[in-house]
């Protein structure tokens, strides 16, 4: 027992995984601040200390199994995220979008392969491992950019989940061909039994996530502490995974399945924050993994074939997916940002490559090869998306062209709105509740047809120009409101209107205090700061809250404008900094004290004319 206790415990190396944190903390910052970004930092750092380079790790495919939970858990929280109706919004993307890239792709990535010499069963597995992008890349390099949430984003999600999805099928073809080849493996199960086993998987999982997760989670967060409650997320993912594993399905499938489930759970932000810290970990650890799986000396054997598939499969996926994506009405500057971003093979190649060479499609060195250049196409993917995005230039919305979107021409409304943000939206509600004659110009194409959506009828022009504020009826306005958000076009416009239309009226939304003074400075009607009224009566209500008396809380508010109008006033001819005493502040104003304390008290010579003591004028503090 002893020996046993020995063993176990020099199998707990712990200088192995300092290296692996090592790793990481000195890489992931350098490539971020050469603008590479953490997923390539990650596979540098761990090709370096890798069997193939400081050689500190003999057996990556161990740390790789272990770190893929990262994933699974990177999947989880997407689907926290993904709501069941959102979900089922993208079934066109997810089975269209999706399975045509899947296809299209593959079909050509077969051929490419045949053209190589390969023969057409090993090509068409080698060309689908590589159709199956890679998840965590995709997801990371999307997060970092913050572009999950957007249109763009949503579609790579719906097209990665088809990908998840066409792992089953894809594992039964290959023991098909296997079978047909007169290589199959002697206990494999039938085609039938394996379905079964997915969609008894998949029903497993609905049925537990609709009714047993949520009660299990209440007596939980009634009786348990909040480590249970941790335990409880980390039950939810693994266990998910692992059903789906066992129906022979992907198990970030199964986890981003579970956290769908979950989306609408009085329990989702607490699920998300517990197992938030895990997934980070894991999927660096992912992805340190991946780095140090890659055979460098495969790669050195045969270089020319590595080399090759690497820059014929991903010129040739990039094609493809672009081709598609045009195909499904994306933009040239989407299509392009898609086909950088999925034009790498994925950690599903592996899965993929291993059952062929289980099933005797492959042979070893057939399937190292096809797994270095995978790994060399996950690790070019940051480059090519930063390479794509350096020399292709941001789209701009061509309005000529645009759907939906008007000139402003000829416009004769009894009040012009210049810009339709969120603040002009509301200024526009009253008025057209009192049916006054309204017209509006904006020069963001996509707000304009986003208002379009709404019923307002929003023309393009730009106010900055004399000639729009021509075309737009400034001249015949009796009042022109100018709501742009930018505070230098604000002051462009007003200036116009001010020397051109002298005798239209002019009221502003102002962005701070500074730009009040400049708008009142130029003469306009009447300016507010944007917040200003909303921040107040936010203000008043935080006082009712706190058991004040309505009528005190509005006296209150009321003195704080009072001292904010003549804060302002003061402004005007003394600048910025006057008035600083009408503002109140929180900080502890100090009491003067003397630098040395005299050894005596002082005594007033006359003590009967002394009086109560004055108080003491406290500065306050301002903007």
């Amino acid at each position: 027992m002893g020996r046993t206790m020995a063993e176990a415990t020099a199998g707990l190396d712990l200088g192995a995984a300092a290296a692996l944190l090592a790793a990481g903390v000195l890489a992931v910052p350098v490539f971020k601040r050469i603008g590479l970004g953490s997923v390539l930092g990650y596979l540098a750092a761990g090709l370096a200390i890798g069997p193939f380079g400081l050689k500190l790790f003999r057996e990556p495919e161990t740390i790789l199994h272990v770190a893929e939970f990262g994933v699974v858990i990177f999947l989880f929280i997407i689907g926290l995220e993904m709501r069941p109706k959102r979900l089922w919004g993208l079934r066109k993307e997810i089975f269209g979008l999706g399975a045509a890239q899947v296809l299209f792709c593959g079909l050509i990535l077969t051929g490419t392969a045949m053209l190589a010499g390969f023969s057409p069963s090993v090509a068409f597995v080698g060309a689908m491992g590589f159709v199956l992008s890679s998840t965590a890349v995709i997801m990371q390099m999307l997060e970092e950019r913050g572009e999950i949430a957007g249109g763009p984003g949503q579609r790579a999600v719906s097209i990665l989940l088809l990908e998840d999805l066409a792992i089953v099928p894809l594992l039964a073809i290959v023991a098909v061909l296997a079978s047909l080849t007169g290589r199959a493996a002697e206990h494999a199960p039938p085609l039938w039994q394996t379905i079964g086993f997915a969609l008894a998987a998949v029903g497993g999982v609905l049925l537990a996530g609709r009714y047993a997760v949520n009660p299990i989670f209440r007596l939980l967060a009634r009786y348990g502490g909040r480590e249970v409650m941790t335990a409880a997320a980390l039950l939810v993912v693994v266990g998910a995974a692992w059903a789906m594993s066992l129906g022979g399905l992907s198990m970030a499938m199964g986890a981003f399945l579970a956290g769908v489930l979950l989306s609408e759970s009085t329990f989702r932000h607490q699920l998300e924050a517990d197992v938030e810290p895990f997934r980070a970990i894991l999927l660096g650890l992912f992805f340190l993994s991946v780095g140090m799986s890659l055979d460098v000396s495969v790669v050195v054997a045969d270089w020319r074939l590595v080399i090759g598939g690497v820059v014929a499969f991903m010129l040739v996926k990039g094609v493809g997916i672009y081709a598609i994506a045009r195909l499904f009405k994306a933009s040239h500057h989407e299509a392009v940002e898609r086909a950088g971003l999925f034009a790498q093979g994925g950690e599903f190649a592996f899965v993929l490559y291993g059952a062929a060479v289980a099933a005797g499609l492959f042979d070893a060195r057939i399937g190292a090869m096809m797994s270095a250049v995978v790994i060399l196409s996950m690790a070019l993917t940051p480059l090519t998306s930063l390479l794509i995005a350096r020399l292709s230039p941001q789209p701009v919305q061509d309005a000529e062209n645009a759907e939906g979107v008007d000139f402003a021409k000829d416009l004769r409304g009894q009040v012009l709105i210049i810009g339709f943000g969120r603040f002009a939206q509301v200024v526009s509600q009253p008025l057209l509740a009192r049916d006054v004659d309204v017209s509006i110009i904006e020069n963001d194409v996509e707000m304009i047809q986003a208002a379009s959506q709404f019923g307002f009828k929003v023309y393009y022009g730009d106010g900055t120009q004399l000639h729009t504020l021509r075309a737009s009826g400034a001249e015949e306005a009796e009042i022109v409101l100018v709501c742009v958000d930018k505070p230098e076009a604000a002051d462009r416009i007003v200036e116009l209107v001010k020397s051109e239309f002298p005798t239209t009226r002019i009221m502003a939304r102002a962005f701070d205090r500074g730009h009040s003074i400049r708008l009142i400075q130029a003469g306009v009607d009447y300016q507010i700061r944007e917040t200003f009224e909303s921040a107040l009566k936010f203000g008043e209500r935080a006082l009712v809250e706190l058991g004040l008396d309505e009528r005190e809380a509005a006296e209150t508010i009321g003195d704080v404008r009072r001292r904010d109008d003549a804060r302002l006033d003061l402004q005007l001819t003394g600048g910025v900094t006057a008035g600083r005493q009408l503002m109140r502040g929180n900080m502890p104003t100090p009491q003067p004290a003397p630098y040395i304390k005299p050894r005596r008290e002082g005594r007033l010579l006359n003590e009967d004319e002394a009086g109560p003591p004055a108080p003491v004028e406290r500065e306050q503090v301002g903007d």
